[in-house]
C-alpha cells in the first residue's frame, strides 16, 4: 500500500499534530457526551441556515429555473431525450421530476429541493474537515458551509448547483482519504461522487480532469507511486465507464448547443470567487489572511513531502486545474459562470477551514467575523430574479385559449409557458411557432435566430389568427441590463426590435391594434425584465 513520508496522526488529530482532545469545547459541556453537544449543535446551525436560505423560497422563477422544471415536468424516460436540446446531463432533471411529483411544481416546492441539498453540505463539510483534519476544523468548516453566500443564493434556485455543491464536498473528501491518506475504503466514495456529477453538470468533466491532475502531489511524496497510479486508474476508468452511455449526447451537445450567450472569460476568475463564491471582498480577505497565516508553516523545506504538505496542494490543485481547464475550454466554446464553480466550493472551504483552525483564536475572529457579515442573506441574494409572473398576472385574464405569445428573448418561452394560462400557442423569434414551450430549443439557436426573418414569420403567424383572436408580445427590456455583448444576447435585442417594429406597422396598417400593457409595476434593472403588448386582430 502506497503511503507518504512523516505521517501525520489520523482523525481526532488536532491541526498541530498533538491530540485534538477539546478544541471549541466548553468547559461546562466536557461531562456531556460529544455526539450529544455536537449533534445538538449541528441540527441547530442546520436550522438556522435552513432559516436564512428560505428567505425568498417562494420567489419567481428566472428563464432558467423555467426551462428546468418545464424539461422535468416530462416523462422521466422522457427526459434524457429532450436534454439533447438543452446542454445538461440528467440527474437533477430526474431527481426534481420524482421531487414534484411529491410536493408540486410550484416556486416554493422546487425552491425546496435545492434547499435540502443546500442544508446537507453542512454535515459533509463537518464531517469531512473533521474526519481529515480534526475536531476543530470540522466545526469551522461546518459554520463555513452554513453562512456561505454561495450556496445561500442557489439554495433559491430550481437548478442542480447545489447538488453540485454536495457532491463536490463529497468527492473532495473521499479523494483526500483515498489517495492521500490511502485509506483506500474511501475511493468508492470519490468515483460514486465523481460519477453522480458527470451526470449533474457539464462542469463534471473539468472536476473529472482536475481531481486527476490532483495526483500530482501524492504521486510526488509517495514511496508505493505503482499502487496509488493502480487506484487512480480503476477509480477514474470506473467513473468514466459508468458516463460512457451519456457521451454520446455531451458530444452532440458540445457540437450544437454551447453556450452563444456568454463570452470567453478573461482574468476575472479571483474577482469572481471573491465576490461570488466567497461572499465580497471583505470576506475573502479576512478568511484568506487567516488561512495563509495558519498554514503557513506548511510550505518550509521542513514539511514538504509531508501528509500536511500533500494534503494542502491536493487541495490547491484541485480547485486550480478545474478552473484552470475550463477557462481554457471557454476560450473556445464559452461555458464560464460564476453558478458554474459547485465543483470547487468544497475544496476552497476546507482549506480556509483547515487554515483558520491553525491560526486557533485569529481562526476563530475571522469565522465569527465572516458569519457576522454574511448574516443578512438580503445583501447578496437576488429578491426578484424576473418580473414574468408579473406580466402573467396582468395579461392573463385578457388571454383565451388560442391565443398567440410571441416571446422576444426565446429562452424566456419556458418562463411564459410557465406563468401563462394553459391553452395558448407559443412562437419566439428563434424559428417562429414553437412546438412545446416547456423547454428551450438550444440546437444551433443563434443560426435559427439569424436566419429568421422577423415581418415574414410574424405575417404567418398573424395571418394564423381569427379576426378578434389576440398576440401577446413579450420583449425584453436591455436598459441597464448587463452582458448583453455576447453574439446570443446581441442577436435578441437586434430581433426584439424588429418584431416590435413590425408589430407597430402591423397597428399602423390596420390589422392588429394594442389593447393592453404590462407590467405597470416595473422592477428595472434588479432583474429579468420584460415588456408586454397585447394585440388583437382586427381585419
Amino acid at each position: 500500500m502506497a503511503t507518504v513520508t512523516a505521517p501525520q496522526p489520523g482523525v481526532g488529530a488536532s491541526e498541530s499534530g498533538s491530540p485534538d482532545s477539546s478544541p471549541l469545547v466548553p468547559a461546562r459541556l466536557a461531562g456531556v457526551p460529544a455526539w450529544l453537544w455536537i449533534g445538538g449543535g449541528l441540527i441547530a446551525l442546520m436550522a438556522l441556515s435552513a432559516f436564512l436560505r428560505s428567505r425568498y423560497l417562494g420567489g419567481q422563477y428566472w428563464m432558467d429555473e423555467a426551462i428546468t422544471t418545464g424539461i422535468s415536468l416530462h416523462k422521466l424516460s422522457a427526459i434524457p431525450g429532450v436534454l439533447r436540446y438543452d446542454g445538461n446531463p440528467p440527474l437533477y432533471y430526474m431527481a426534481l421530476h420524482v421531487w414534484m411529483s411529491l410536493f408540486g411544481s410550484s416556486e416554493t416546492a422546487t425552491h425546496s429541493l435545492s434547499l435540502l441539498f443546500g442544508v446537507l453540505t453542512i454535515p459533509a463539510g463537518a464531517w469531512a474537515g473533521w474526519t481529515l483534519f480534526g475536531r476543530r476544523t470540522g466545526i469551522m468548516a461546518a459554520l463555513l458551509f452554513a453562512f456561505n453566500a454561495w450556496l445561500t443564493a442557489y439554495a433559491q434556485e430550481t437548478r442542480m448547483y447545489e447538488l453540485m455543491g454536495l457532491l463536490g464536498v463529497l468527492a473532495t473528501a473521499g479523494f483526500v482519504l483515498g489517495f492521500v491518506h490511502r485509506r483506500r475504503r474511501y475511493l468508492p466514495l470519490f468515483g460514486g461522487a465523481l460519477t453522480l456529477m458527470l451526470y449533474t453538470h457539464s462542469w463534471g468533466t473539468f472536476f473529472f480532469a482536475g481531481s486527476a491532475i490532483s495526483l500530482i502531489p501524492a504521486l510526488l511524496a509517495s514511496n508505493d507511486r505503482r499502487s496509488l497510479l493502480r487506484d487512480g486508474v480503476i477509480t477514474f476508468v470506473g467513473a468514466g465507464i459508468l458516463y460512457l452511455p451519456w457521451l454520446p449526447t455531451l458530444l452532440y451537445q458540445v457540437a450544437h448547443t454551447a453556450a452563444p450567450w456568454d463570452n470567453s472569460p478573461r482574468f476575472g476568475a479571483p474577482v469572481q470567487i471573491s465576490r461570488d463564491l466567497l461572499g465580497g471582498d471583505r470576506i475573502t480577505i479576512i478568511l484568506v489572511f487567516t488561512a495563509v497565516i495558519g498554514l503557513a508553516p506548511l510550505f518550509t523545506r521542513a514539511h514538504r513531502r509531508t501528509r500536511e504538505w500533500t494534503v494542502l496542494w491536493t487541495l490547491i490543485t484541485l480547485p486550480v486545474a478545474t478552473l484552470g481547464l475550463a477557462w481554457i475550454s471557454s476560450q473556445v466554446t464559452p461555458a464560464w459562470a460564476s453558478r458554474y464553480f459547485a465543483p470547487v466550493l468544497g475544496a476552497l472551504l476546507l482549506l480556509i477551514a483547515w487554515g483558520c483552525a491553525r491560526a486557533r483564536l485569529l481562526g476563530l475572529v475571522a469565522i465569527a467575523l465572516s458569519v457576522v457579515f454574511l448574516a443578512n442573506p438580503s445583501t447578496y441574494t437576488p429578491q426578484y430574479k424576473s418580473d414574468m409572473r408579473d406580466v402573467a398576472a396582468e395579461m392573463s385574464p385578457l388571454l383565451r385559449p388560442h391565443d398567440e405569445v410571441v416571446v422576444g428573448q426565446p429562452e424566456e418561452t419556458p418562463l411564459a409557458w410557465y406563468y401563462l394560462p394553459g391553452g395558448l400557442r407559443f412562437a419566439n423569434t428563434a424559428g417562429g411557432a414553437v412546438k412545446d414551450p416547456s423547454y428551450m430549443d438550444w440546437v444551433d439557436a443563434l443560426t435559427r435566430l439569424t436566419k429568421t426573418k422577423p415581418q415574414a414569420t410574424l405575417g404567418r403567424l398573424v395571418a394564423g389568427l381569427a379576426p378578434g383572436q389576440r398576440l401577446l408580445f413579450v420583449r425584453p427590456l436591455t436598459e441597464g441590463a448587463q452582458n448583453w455583448q455576447a453574439p446570443w444576447t446581441e442577436m435578441v435585442r437586434r430581433r426584439s426590435a424588429q418584431w416590435g417594429a413590425a408589430l407597430t406597422q402591423d397597428v399602423a396598417n390596420g390589422t392588429l391594434k394594442a389593447i393592453a400593457w404590462a407590467p405597470h409595476n416595473y422592477r428595472g434593472a434588479c432583474c429579468v425584465a420584460n415588456s408586454a403588448v397585447l394585440y388583437q386582430k382586427v381585419s
